[in-house]
This record gives C-alpha cells, sequence and structure tokens, in this order.
C-alpha cells in the first residue's frame, strides 16, 4: 500500500499551544505561593481576593486538561481517518465528478438521466480539447460509460485525466440536465493536509465524496 506525505504542522502547533498554557500555569502557582509565603501575618491575603485567585487557578488548570483531552480526541479521529482511508487502496470507487483517470486502456463514468434522453458526450483531455465524441441514448436512471482511449483520429490517447461533457435532450427536444460519477482505483492515499485523501490517478478525493466501493476479486 502506497502513502504519500506526513501532515505534522497542526501537532506541532497544538504541542506549542499547550507548552504555553502549562507555562503560564506554572507561573502562576509560583505567584501565588510566593504570595502566601510573604503575606504579612498582621495583614494577611483579602479573603475574596484569595478566592479569585484560586478560581483562575482552577480554570488554566481545567484548560490545560481541556485542551489535552481534545488533542487525544483529534488524534484519535485522525488514527480512525486513516485506517478507513487505507482500506480503500486498490478497491474500484464511484465518487461525484465528470473528470476520470485512463488507466490500462479504460475510463469509466455513470451518467444519470432523470428521463430518457438522447445524448452527445464529449471526451476532452487536460487542455480541454475534444479528444472523442460519442452519441448514445439514455436510459432514466444510471447509465455506465466506458472509454477505450480510441480517439476520433484514431489514435490512442495517452493515459491521464479526462473529463466528459454530456449535451442532452428528451424526445420533445427539451434539454435534460445529466449528473456524473466517474470510477476508478484508489492508488494511495494523501497525507499531506489535515484529513487522508484518495488518490485516484491524479485526482484526489476526500473520503465523503465516495458513493460506491467494489473491492478487488481475489484470486487464488
Amino acid at each position: 500500500m502506497a502513502v504519500s506525505g506526513v501532515a505534522a504542522t497542526s501537532t506541532a502547533a497544538s504541542a506549542t499551544s499547550r507548552a504555553s498554557i502549562a507555562n503560564n500555569f506554572d507561573t502562576f502557582l509560583l505567584l501565588l505561593t510566593t504570595q502566601l509565603k510573604n503575606q504579612n501575618p498582621l495583614d494577611p491575603l483579602d479573603t475574596n481576593q484569595f478566592t479569585q485567585q484560586l478560581v483562575q487557578f482552577a480554570g488554566v488548570e481545567q484548560q490545560i486538561r481541556s485542551n489535552e483531552s481534545l488533542e487525544a480526541l483529534v488524534n484519535l479521529n485522525k488514527t480512525s481517518q486513516l485506517s478507513t482511508a487505507m482500506n480503500y487502496v486498490g478497491a474500484t470507487v464511484t465518487a461525484e465528478g465528470a473528470t476520470s483517470a485512463l488507466k490500462s486502456g479504460v475510463a469509466t463514468w455513470y451518467v444519470t438521466a432523470p428521463r430518457p434522453a438522447s445524448a452527445t458526450i464529449n471526451v476532452s483531455d487536460a487542455s480541454g480539447n475534444v479528444v472523442f465524441t460519442h452519441d448514445t441514448t439514455l436510459e432514466a436512471g444510471t447509465n455506465g460509460f466506458s472509454w477505450d482511449g480510441k480517439m476520433t483520429n484514431g489514435q490512442t490517447a495517452p493515459e491521464g485525466q479526462y473529463t466528459i461533457r454530456i449535451n442532452a435532450k428528451d424526445a420533445s427536444g427539451q434539454g435534460v440536465k445529466i449528473s456524473t460519477q466517474f470510477s476508478g482505483v484508489v492508488d494511495a492515499v494523501d497525507l499531506s493536509g489535515s484529513e487522508p485523501l484518495l488518490m485516484v490517478g491524479t485526482a484526489l478525493l476526500s473520503l465523503d465524496k465516495v458513493k460506491a466501493v467494489q473491492k478487488p476479486t481475489a484470486t487464488n
């Protein structure tokens, strides 16, 4: 399983913040105990003032504990997200979007039509150039569309990212809005940001964008 990048910025910032609070807490405690040791027996510290200082003391201590608990929960959530993301590596995922990776001679999309329609599907490369056009009929619901990389000029397109754009009309000639999803194999997990991202070709997907997962078939 491939993993790229390691994010340490948020952890370092959290540790610095906690250390700052802890230093303030130690300073506050030192000042309070010094004040108690050096108070005039004939003129002791005012009870109300001392109570307020104790409240501040408790508040700083509680803030330190709360920050430590919050950081523990954040780290636990990150660990859980990473574990979940790693389970996707090698699996075929379907997600919202019109851009899919042409890999090993195939790029796959799913297009959903609210009603039957005639459609023209244009496949464009990363530069926006239309390399393939396909006329088809869409049924109401989800329709699969796979492209083998053969371009209109008869040549084979290089592997990479390709985007489809669909112009669809129903039987009465009215335009039909089509939603698109793409499908591809998760190659790796990117950990360079604040959350794990699935790498499908050169595309990056957050876990909440995944609509379906298909594990590779086990072979004996």
